[in-house]
């Protein structure tokens, strides 16, 4: 086998993404196998027509080379299993959609999925390991950095400036910022689902609500 790739996490991110993976290497890599990595199996089993096994397994089968694509949400787990294929010399894996779009001057680290239907435009800068589920889009001279998750139907306008670890709900909008004062979401922030952001939000804080409010811890 020259190429051995994998999803890390059998769960139902892992599972929704394999079929994105799948005609992905259909466009130009059909003799190489794709499989889950799950560190909850002991032993090596069948999921939704590929094999799973845990991480130890993985580093043991014989292949020329490498690669994962972590698909899994939580970022702070993405990180570190991210360093942990860095000390091991194992690749990420970007996988991106047949019909996402990708227009002009886009910048996008690796690791990255890009789900069907989602659409980043022009003169963007994305870090690495970035989650963009169903019918995401990312606007115009945006800035967005390492770990960043979009659930579905995420709309991302112009001039916003993302920090690493951001999470952003499903449905959620986050109003155009301008070239001279972006929006920033800061580090760590979580936007609630179906949050309308009109202004800039601290790091480490949840906002929920139109328009987004922060969540006060009770």
């Amino acid at each position: 086998m020259t190429k051995l790739y994998a999803i890390y996490g059998a769960s139902g991110c892992g599972r929704s993404l394999m079929p994105v993976a799948r005609q992905q290497l259909a466009r130009g890599d059909n003799s190489s196998e794709i499989i889950f990595i799950d560190d909850a199996l002991t032993q090596t089993m069948i999921i939704n027509g590929h094999r799973a096994m845990n991480y130890t397994a993985f580093l043991n089968e014989a292949a020329e080379d490498k690669a994962v694509q972590i698909s899994i949400a939580n970022s702070y787990i993405r990180q570190k299993i991210a360093n942990i294929l860095e000390a091991d010399k194992i690749a990420l894996w970007s996988i991106f959609a047949d019909n996402m779009v990708l227009m002009d001057q886009v910048e996008i680290g690796v690791g990255a999925a890009l789900s069907p239907f989602v659409t980043i435009t022009s003169n963007i800068k994305i870090g690495k390991c970035f989650h963009a589920n169903l019918y995401s889009y990312v606007e115009h001279d945006c800035v967005i950095g390492d770990y960043v998750t979009f659930a579905p139907s995420v709309k991302c306008n112009g001039n916003i400036h993302i920090e690493d670890h951001v999470y952003i709900g499903t449905g959620a909008v986050i109003k155009q910022g301008t070239p001279d004062k972006p929006l920033v979401i800061g580090k760590g922030a979580v936007v609630g689902m179906g949050a309308v952001v009109t202004k800039s939000v601290p790091s480490g804080v949840t906002v929920v609500g139109n328009p987004a409010r922060i969540l006060e811890k009770r």
